[in-house]
């Protein structure tokens, strides 16, 4: 039974729930709350195209259709937004596959009675400017739905919408790039702009269907990402990066005076190092630079001797040793860091800016970042070597707080082990804030015996 209330007042709560959030993420939140307003207000598609199309009700959109072919473009709601853009920015889009087909007839409805397929929303609280929000945006790059993102794309819609390219490859299920793609519409930057965000992704069958379509690597972009030095600041895997250069990436184009090269150096990627050398490709590198490649490649011999031409390059690597040892710690470079280490490099120096984008949070030390990113051979390095073991982060972690953390509820749970929480364990670390139980046996029975 319907609550007493204005249809003005029941239709703007269940838009608010229904569709994406105006002060948190597009892919926020659930249907929830929107399923509770329906329940009690189960008219409301009756009274509202704009509420229709929110739930994908095909049959009553094309009723208003019907009725009057203006509602078809009508703005209304609480946000004055028109029926497709409330069907493209709806949760149940997103959320309620089961809402699939009635979405995909709605649209067709609403295109076909003259809805524009570049129609959309000006956001004005986005960072750091205000954004037009097309609908395909809602569509490729929020709900990631072939099926409508199809049909906007046949009606016109334009693939090069900065939205459109920047959202539409988060996610690793690749059709509706695929759409995009086979528009032959896509410009050079929106493809860079793709490809750049698949390396955020780590998605290697993502990498692959972009490049098929002539990405040209070199040539700089509006955004300035070059896709090779965004592969490696991202750490992606060997085989993304090979494939690059494959697709004739050059290791030694700069972005802001610094080569991809000399990047793969500084985040310890040693790995990376010797493929370009066995590319022909020798690292072309001076300075500190070079001093950085032979301890990320391990070479004992090559680090004495610039050391014993240039000394001073040896004080460079120290001041910037906390950011140093823990970028070659959060790769697993265990090799490469007992080098660092061994040009007298504090294991407790901190990296003061932190990684926001892995979780590393300012002034951690590269226990914590080794701990954080399931990386247990440099983890029992650095205890070795003296690393404060009860050491706590900016955000107030220790390295066993995220080595807990990290096998249940990250990115690297893939290649979780006990081995680094027996390491920290042994070594005095306390268990005082960590996660327990975590959910992960192996660790929750070595935790046990340290806890009251």
């Amino acid at each position: 039974m319907e609550e007493h209330v204005s249809d003005t007042d029941a239709i703007a709560e269940f838009i608010e729930a229904a569709c994406v959030p105006l002060d948190a993420a597009h892919v926020s939140g659930g249907i929830e709350r929107a399923n509770e307003i329906l329940a009690r207000h189960p008219g409301l598609p009756e009274r509202s195209i704009h509420v229709a199309a929110a739930l994908g009700d095909d049959e009553r959109v094309r009723g208003f259709i019907a009725a009057d072919a203006a509602s078809a473009t009508e703005k209304g709601g609480p946000r004055d937004w028109d029926p497709l853009t409330h069907l493209c920015f709806s949760r149940y889009l997103r959320l309620d596959a089961t809402r699939s087909g009635g979405f995909e007839r709605a649209a067709r409805a609403l295109l076909d009675a003259g809805a524009n397929a570049n129609t959309g929303w000006m956001e004005p609280g986005h960072h750091p400017h205000a954004q037009w929000e097309s609908a395909l945006y809602g569509a490729a790059g929020v709900a990631h739905h072939p099926g409508v993102t199809r049909l906007l794309l046949e009606h016109g819609a334009d693939p090069n919408d900065d939205e459109v390219g920047y959202h539409t490859p988060e996610s690793y299920d690749n059709r509706v790039m695929q759409l995009l793609l086979a528009t032959g519409r896509l410009t050079g930057d929106t493809l860079s702009m793709m490809l750049v965000r698949k390396h955020d992704w780590h998605d290697e069958a993502g990498v692959r269907l972009l490049l098929a379509h002539g990405i040209d690597l070199n040539q700089p972009r509006a955004h300035g990402w070059s896709p090779l030095r965004h592969a490696i600041l991202r750490d992606n895997a060997l085989p993304i990066i090979e494939l690059l250069l494959d697709h004739g990436a050059d290791p030694a184009g700069e972005t802001n005076g610094v080569s991809a090269t000399a990047l793969a150096a500084w985040r310890g990627r040693g790995d990376v190092l010797a493929l370009i050398e066995r590319r022909g490709l020798p690292p072309a590198l001076a300075g500190v630079d070079r001093l950085v490649a032979a301890c990320a490649m391990d070479r004992p011999g090559e680090i004495r001797a610039i050391v014993a031409d240039e000394p001073d390059l040896a004080r460079i690597a120290k001041v910037h040793g906390g950011a140093l040892l823990a970028q070659f710690a959060g790769n697993g470079n265990t090799a490469g860091a007992a080098r660092l280490l061994e040009l007298e490099i504090d294991v407790n120096a901190r990296w003061a800016e932190g990684d926001g984008y892995f979780g590393v949070a300012r002034d951690s030390t590269a226990l914590h970042v080794a701990a954080w990113r399931a990386r247990p051979d440099t983890v029992r390095l650095l205890v070795a070597r003296g690393a404060e073991v009860n050491a706590r982060d900016a955000a107030g972690r220790t390295p066993l707080m995220l080595a807990v953390l990290a096998t249940v509820d990250s990115y690297w749970t893939d290649r979780r082990s006990p081995d680094s929480v027996a390491a920290l364990l042994a070594a005095g670390a306390s268990p005082a804030g960590v996660r327990y139980p975590s959910g992960y046996a192996e660790v929750d029975a070595l935790l046990a015996p340290h806890l009251p």
